[in-house]
């Protein structure tokens, strides 16, 4: 394979500081290959959940974050510190957290064979209740995913939980998993 080299990684995010800043956070390191291979930073907090088809790979390079998961219907904060590595399962729905402005890591995964769909959920605050689920074919997380959160933020019907009422009020800083009540994914 002529030309094929490594390259310094710690390099390539200082040339493309300008993209891993709100409200973008992210940058693919190669466009067309088998992985999706970003570099993701902070600060940027979020409310929905993602279901991954496959799974995913984290390295926190500089800095801690916080991965939020679904785990046995309840919400439960995943510390990933700087250095560390987690590999999730497929299927568990995730919500990452990078609050530390400067802090950004590394997420592997796979791209998605035809037919594995990925999804994102969002669930009520006061009773816990699944509010929305958008699945869709990921074919690339920079066209694919906008339509997805600008449609839920821009419709107080997809936001608004069919089981208590709440109006999810859109675009904010999580609340902290304790206290939060019991998912309900149906």
């Amino acid at each position: 394979m002529p030309g094929l080299a490594a390259f310094n990684l710690m390099q390539w995010i200082a040339d493309h500081d300008d993209v891993l800043k709100p409200p973008v956070g992210n940058a693919q390191i190669w466009q067309d290959a088998n992985f999706i291979v970003t570099i993701v930073a902070g600060p940027n907090e979020r409310t929905d959940f993602h279901d991954d088809p496959l799974e995913e790979f984290f390295y926190q390079i500089k800095g801690d974050m916080t991965l939020r998961i679904i785990e046995d219907d309840r919400i439960r904060d995943v510390p990933i510190r700087e250095g560390d590595v987690l590999l999730l399962p497929p299927h568990t729905r995730h919500s990452p957290q990078r609050p530390e402005p400067g802090s950004y890591g590394l997420v592997i995964e796979a791209q998605r064979p035809e037919g594995h769909l990925d999804a994102f959920e969002w669930y009520c605050d006061r009773c816990g209740h699944r509010i929305h689920r958008d699945e869709f074919q990921l074919n690339s997380i920079v066209d694919d995913l906008p339509p997805v959160f600008r449609d839920y933020y821009a419709s107080e019907e997809l936001r608004t939980c069919g089981n208590c009422g709440w109006l999810d009020p859109g675009r904010r800083p999580p609340p902290p998993a304790e206290g939060l009540p019991r998912i309900t994914m149906g």
